[in-house]
C-alpha cells in the first residue's frame, strides 16, 4: 500500500504530487525546489543557499516519516548549470556521511520557476 507523507515545514506540491509516498519501509521524496515555506520564495539566487534549503525541505519531509538524512540511500540531483557543481556538492556535504547515498546529478535545461537546483531523495527505515 501506498501512503502520502508530507510535511508542513516544506513548501506544498505544486501540481498533482505528493511531497513524498511511502511503500512498506521506502520514502520517495519529490524533487525540492529551493522554496522556504516561509516567504515561498527562494532564499536567494546563491547555489549554496538554494542547496540548502532544498536539503532542508528534504531533511522535513523525512522528519515527517520519522526518518533523518542518515535513512537516504540515493538521491537525484538537477542543476540549471553543471558549472555549479562544485558549490553545490560543498553543502551537500554538510548533510550526509558515510555511507554516502548514491547519487546521480544532471545539468537540465531549465527548472521550476527558474531554480539553480532541484534535489530528489529515497530513503529506507
Amino acid at each position: 500500500m501506498i501512503r502520502k507523507v508530507e510535511s508542513p515545514l516544506a513548501p506544498a506540491a505544486i501540481g498533482p504530487y505528493s511531497q513524498a509516498t511511502a511503500a512498506g519501509s521506502t520514502v520517495y521524496v519529490s524533487g525540492q525546489l529551493p522554496i522556504d515555506v516561509k516567504t515561498g520564495a527562494f532564499p536567494s539566487d546563491d547555489i549554496q543557499a538554494q542547496t540548502r534549503q532544498s536539503l532542508e525541505n528534504i531533511k522535513a519531509i523525512l522528519a515527517a516519516e520519522g526518518l533523518t538524512m542518515a535513512d537516504v540511500c540515493k538521491t537525484t540531483v538537477l542543476l540549471q548549470d553543471i558549472a555549479d557543481f562544485a558549490a553545490m556538492n560543498e553543502v551537500y556535504a554538510e548533510y550526509f556521511t558515510e555511507p554516502y547515498p548514491a547519487r546521480a546529478a544532471f545539468q537540465v535545461a531549465a527548472l521550476p520557476k527558474g531554480a539553480k537546483v532541484e534535489i530528489e531523495a529515497v530513503a529506507s527505515k
